[in-house]
């Protein structure tokens, strides 16, 4: 009688592991998340998933990072041979290159419904729909914003930051610091066009000197006019005329400003984490100079997280999750405090307090009249603005060729893209 009530409650007890082992995610599931190494990412990151863990306790989520220059080479190569992450993070502009190569698969509709999805965040992420499906979503968004080095500032006589791009100028000039051979030994302004610059001159620059850079259904470049050879004009004049930087000065225009030997400097909202860690660095933020005639302009852009096509069954049902808690309000708030990226959300980010923040608020301002860039190879479009400023500065090339041959090579891109 006894074996055989112990071998009813073995059974019982077998049972009742076999439900909890079908119930799904809820029993030790593990997923892979990808990003590249940036280390207020990767701390923020680190801290969701601690959080996620703690809410979801079936569930195991394994961070791997990875330096940028070999990022979209080791996704591209691990997803296809069915390793590498089940969730994972990437530029709003590869988008089009990780659907091509089936990398990712659709959030599925009955947990992000697309009309709360465009209810509920920026109008920018409707980039990441295709075919009425997202794809992807981010957790914080960022623009463009002016960082200024106040002990350099205060020893220039200046007590604010420029309000617009004469007062930049004239600004960099007063700072900018040189050896007895000429060379610069401290910027009055940062320059670089494979950091940010590149945005800068193509959303911002281009458009407050009277350009668009593209047709409004985003297949003709129209940045080859006078408007656009302006706005290149003076950008390459900031180096070849006024002096006040070099886009060699420290390798990386975000260097020098961190090493205090930069006055001012255009950069991501991203690079807030970073400053904020630098010791003996006294630093402010403003919004953009404005334009000529006194106009606006930024740039908004984002990274998104999405599910692979890696993730299957339990997998794909504990990414889901996992999508729907970095997605959440409270993840937009600790990637805030820890990156300086602002939540993916009007409602969270474009409070009171946050616009009255003096280091988050020039950034929040700034969204409210962004653009952002619907690319379709980012980094062809965006090379091919990097090699005009290379052709003026190495070759000698006068502005409008440097222009045409852009638009040239960049239609080419679109055309290539639209016209499969």
């Amino acid at each position: 009688m006894m074996m055989k009530t112990f071998k009813t409650l073995t059974c019982a007890a077998a049972t009742s592991l076999a439900a909890l082992v079908a119930s799904g995610p809820a029993w030790a599931v593990e997923i892979e998340y990808w990003q590249y190494i940036f280390d207020a990412r990767v701390t923020a990151m680190d801290q969701l998933i601690e959080n996620f863990e703690v809410a979801n306790p079936g569930i195991t989520v394994k961070q791997s990072t990875f330096p940028y220059a070999d990022y979209r080479t080791k996704v591209a190569a691990a997803i296809p041979a069915g390793e590498g992450p089940d969730v994972v993070q990437l530029f709003y502009g590869w988008l089009n290159d990780y659907v091509e190569a089936d990398l990712i698969q659709p959030l599925p509709e009955d947990r992000f419904p697309v009309e709360q999805i465009e209810a509920d965040f920026f109008p920018m992420v409707r980039a990441m729909k295709i075919d009425g499906a997202y794809m992807a979503l981010p957790t914080a968004v960022r623009s463009l914003a002016l960082f200024y080095n106040k002990r350099m500032f205060k020893n220039a006589g200046f007590e604010a930051p420029p309000a617009n791009l004469d007062e930049l100028v004239e600004m960099a000039a007063a700072m900018t610091q040189k050896d007895g051979a000429g060379n610069i030994t401290a910027e009055g302004f940062t320059s670089g066009m494979t950091a940010q610059d590149h945005h800068w001159l193509r959303e911002v620059l281009l458009r407050q000197f009277g350009g668009v850079p593209y047709s409004d259904d985003n297949k003709t470049v129209t940045y080859n006019d006078a408007a656009g050879v302006a706005a290149l004009k003076f950008y390459t004049d900031l180096e070849q005329k006024h002096g006040v930087t070099s886009s060699t000065f420290m390798d990386e225009p975000q260097a020098a400003f961190k090493a205090g030997r930069a006055a001012m400097h255009i950069d991501g909202s991203f690079r807030i984490g970073a400053l904020k860690d630098t010791r003996g660095l006294d630093w402010g933020v403003a919004e953009l100079p404005a334009g000529p005639d006194g106009s606006k302009s930024n740039y908004a852009s984002y990274w998104v997280n999405a599910i692979t096509s890696k993730a299957e069954g339990e997998k794909f049902e504990a990414s889901v999750k996992f999508m729907e808690y970095i997605t959440s309000d409270e993840a937009m708030q600790i990637w805030l405090d820890t990156v300086g990226e602002l939540p993916a959300k009007p409602s969270a980010a474009m409070t009171e307090a946050n616009l009255a923040d003096p280091v988050f608020g020039p950034f929040v301002a700034g969204l409210g009249y962004a653009q952002t860039t619907v690319f379709v190879d980012e980094s062809g479009q965006r090379q091919v603005l990097v090699d005009a400023v290379s052709r003026m500065f190495l070759e000698g090339q006068s502005a409008e060729d440097a222009l045409a041959a852009a638009a040239k090579a960049e239609q080419a891109i679109l055309d290539g893209y639209y016209n499969k």
